[in-house]
Parts: structure tokens; sequence; C-alpha cells
């Protein structure tokens, strides 16, 4: 066993052999954010693997605007699972719960609906460097507990492709 500190996660216990899911809140563009650091038990979690998530979480707020960046693009591209979300939660949606979860009445437009999308959980897999992070939007646990999930690598570039869930 071997005891590391992370700048996010504190002071971690890492068994070889064991997987791990280490949980804490992170703040983006002001708003709380669970994230968790994830190893499988047949990886060997280091200091150096934990560093790198550390300096990794703090570009996390411009990896979240690339992500609302695509999700806005996708909105316009016709059978896109983004789109699809989009439709399915907004049709037949009470006039009421429409403004409360969107601020607008009638059509909820692009500007609106990323609005509207909630970062709620971070997922990072260090042994995974083309899915290295993992991020699920929302409506709000109130709206819907489905999400659109994004990915990044460990460059931090976004997979081109959001997947409804």
């Amino acid at each position: 066993m071997s005891t590391v500190i992370s700048e996010h996660f504190g002071q971690l216990e890492l068994n070889h052999g064991v997987a791990h899911c280490f949980a804490a809140r992170h703040t983006v563009h002001g708003i709380p954010v669970e994230i968790e650091l994830n190893f499988a038990a047949h990886e060997r979690p280091d200091q150096a693997s934990v560093h790198k998530a550390d300096y990794r979480l703090h570009y996390l707020p411009e990896l979240v605007d690339q992500v609302r960046e695509l999700i806005a693009n996708e909105l316009d591209q016709d059978g896109s699972q983004v789109q699809e979300f989009r439709h399915f939660h907004c049709k037949g949606l009470d006039p009421e719960k429409q403004w409360e979860t969107f601020g607008v009445s009638g059509d909820v437009d692009t500007t609106a609906f990323t609005q509207a999308l909630k970062l709620g959980h971070v997922g990072i897999f260090p042994d995974q460097p083309e899915r290295y992070f993992v991020l699920d939007f929302s409506l709000g646990e109130h709206f819907s507990d489905e999400v659109l999930v994004a990915t990044a690598d460990a460059d931090g570039v976004v997979d081109d492709e959001i997947i409804w869930s």
C-alpha cells in the first residue's frame, strides 16, 4: 500500500490490485461538481498519475466550455443524439416547467438549452488516455435522470461525439 497526496482528493491510500474510486467536490464556473478519480484493479496508481489528474483539473473550466460549444453545434445536426435529447425533453413540456428549466416560453433555442445544461459529474480515468475525462451533463435532477455524456482524452481534446445516456 502507498499513500499519495492529491490537491483535489486529499490523502489517498492506494493498494495495488484493488480498484479505487475517490470522490471529491470541485467548483467549475462557480458551481460545485462531483468528481471521481478511478483506478481499475489492474492499474498501478502512483503519485505521478494522481499529480497529472490534479494538474488536468485546473483546465476543467475550459474543457467544459469546449463541450458546451460542441453540444451547441450538434443541436443543428439532424439526427444527432444531442438534438434528439432536446426534442425528447422539450416536447409537450408544461409551460411552467419549461420556464423554470430553460427561462423561455415557446421554442427552446440553442442558447437556452445549453445554458440549462448542468455539469453534474466528472469521472477521471488515468489508465484510459483516450477517455481520460468523462463528463455528464443533465437538465438537473429535478428534471430527468438522463444525461449527455462527453469524453476527452488525456490532452484535453474533446471527442466529437456526445452520447445520450
